[in-house]
């Protein structure tokens, strides 16, 4: 069992050291994202090593703004 002040050193290493960004997928419109997200084991990892691909140029994947 986790003590509260395991609890609080957790939250204070969190918010010194981890940054949380939110992805929103529409259920109809990214039915494939969704998909092949649901097939992987670690969709941290998996999304982590996409963008470290594209940031190192192998499989560089080109920006669209469609706005």
């Amino acid at each position: 069992m986790t003590t509260e002040a395991q609890k609080r050193a957790n939250a204070k290493y969190d918010l010194h050291h981890t940054k949380q960004i939110k992805l929103k997928l529409n259920i109809k419109t990214d039915a494939d994202i969704i998909a092949k997200l649901e097939t992987v084991p670690a969709v941290q990892t998996y999304i982590k090593d996409l963008i470290r691909k594209d940031i190192s140029g192998r499989n560089s994947v080109e920006f669209c703004d469609n706005s």
